[in-house]
């Protein structure tokens, strides 16, 4: 072999690796984002903005060196379930979730692709981590909220309507969430002299049936506690609210912004800005069974000034 050939083959096998790792590095990432929202809904297409945005300030640019695929499930079960395989199927590095029941669709799809989780109120619970400071799993994620919140969803409904003292709370008795968020809420109600009623979610006949019963009673107020199912259904809540005269307490902004009195819960913003340092976090190397399942520290109070107006004209009497 001539001298000069045999200098370009050592010089071109040396060169190989660093070409290999530079191609490496510059391989598009694939992350899934599965919603339980319709694809059209205003707050869809903020939360999509929200994560987005937060990648991107994390490096992570959609069609340049990352691809995000979605799904949009409009709270369908079933569609949550197909939407899952497919995501699961294109072979993500990282699957977003939102919500306890998206969480159990993509879990049933499969135990290896990364999830990191947004708005789970019980976690472990639902069996998605074995616990929250070890996950041990592929799925890893940012509490909604923890049960202790119903207190204060209690103490606010107290402070606009201190005559309050029937409330009933609309919650999902079909999932362990449902079960501790009123369970939270009950232990606490004899301090502030309330009688608790449950209602619970399962179709709109029925709701509106529950409301009307409990709403013939009087000093009555709701809470209405965070699940999939009052998401569903929250115009049909804000509505019988407003009709019966309850003053109401929600779980999250979205329902003050359609009509109802006073929300208190997490930032979601905050929470997926969290999730996507996860996903970046998790595209470098990290594994879900080493991130420790996170609580919010961030809450906000919204107020509906018209629902608050329409609660002050109804008042026997104002005390400043």
């Amino acid at each position: 072999m001539r001298r000069r050939e045999f200098i370009g083959l050592i010089g071109g096998a040396a060169v190989m690796p660093l070409v290999a790792t530079a191609q490496q590095a510059e391989r598009m990432r694939r992350i899934g984002v599965l919603m339980n929202l319709a694809a059209d809904n205003p707050e869809a297409q903020s939360r999509r903005a929200q994560f987005q945005q937060a990648l991107q300030q994390l490096g992570w640019i959609d069609g340049v060196n990352v691809r995000i695929d979605y799904r949009w499930a409009a709270e369908d079960v079933g569609s949550l379930r197909r939407y899952a395989a497919e995501l699961v199927a294109l072979a993500p590095d990282a699957i977003l979730a939102n919500a306890t029941p998206t969480v159990a669709a993509l879990q049933q799809a499969t135990r290896t692709v990364p999830i990191v989780f947004v708005n789970v109120t019980d976690p472990v619970g639902a069996g998605f981590v074995a616990s929250l400071a070890r996950p041990g799993r592929n799925v890893t994620g940012f509490l909604l909220f923890e049960y202790g919140i119903g207190v204060k969803w209690l103490e606010l409904l107290k402070e606009i309507a201190p005559a309050v003292t029937r409330v009933g709370v609309i919650r999902d008795a079909s999932n362990a969430s449902g079960i501790g968020q009123f369970g939270a809420i009950q232990a606490v109600a004899p301090s502030f002299g309330i009688e608790l009623y449950p209602i619970d979610v399962q179709d709109a006949g029925e709701i509106e049936r529950a409301v009307a019963d409990f709403a013939r009673g009087p000093n009555s107020g709701l809470i209405v506690t965070s699940s999939t199912l009052a998401l569903v259904h929250r115009e049909l809540i804000i509505g019988l609210a407003t009709r019966h005269r309850l003053p109401s307490v929600y779980n999250v902004r979205e329902f003050s912004t359609r009509g109802g009195l006073i929300c208190y819960g997490p930032d979601l913003q905050d929470r997926l800005r969290q999730a996507a340092s996860y996903i970046d976090r998790i595209l470098k190397g990290e594994k879900p069974a080493d991130l420790p399942v996170q609580a919010p520290t961030k809450y906000e109070l919204v107020i509906n000034l018209r629902a608050a107006k329409d609660l002050i004209a109804r008042a026997d009497d104002l005390i400043q």
